[in-house]
């Protein structure tokens, strides 16, 4: 699916969030790791950004501008709410892997 290392945004702030930062860092295919909003934790893996899980609009914008090729959603509640469809349903966004299921899940 992938050639080369590429830069992956994770969603979420707890505990899960940070064994995910962790362990999708030492993948030879991570180029560059942020995670939305993080927590102490991620700081040590991964570049926080002050993004709400839920706020989709932006994080669209910050995938954009940061040539995002993966999401991973460790929370429930994005899922929930759509942000699978969300991705699926925007045109400059569907090139996208999200990573968990859509809305009826």
């Amino acid at each position: 699916m992938y050639d080369s290392p590429f830069n992956i945004l994770l969603l979420g702030s707890g505990g899960r969030e940070h064994a995910l930062a962790l362990k999708i860092s030492q993948s030879q295919f991570c180029n560059k790791l942020f995670v939305a909003p993080g927590n102490a934790g991620t700081t040590q893996v991964a570049e926080n950004v002050p993004i709400g899980v839920n706020d989709f609009e932006k994080i669209a914008d910050f995938v954009l501008s940061q040539q995002i090729q993966m999401v991973v959603v460790g929370p429930e509640e994005p899922l929930v709410k759509g942000i699978k469809n969300y991705f699926s349903e925007r045109i400059d966004l569907q090139t996208i892997t999200v990573i968990g299921p859509d809305q009826k899940g």
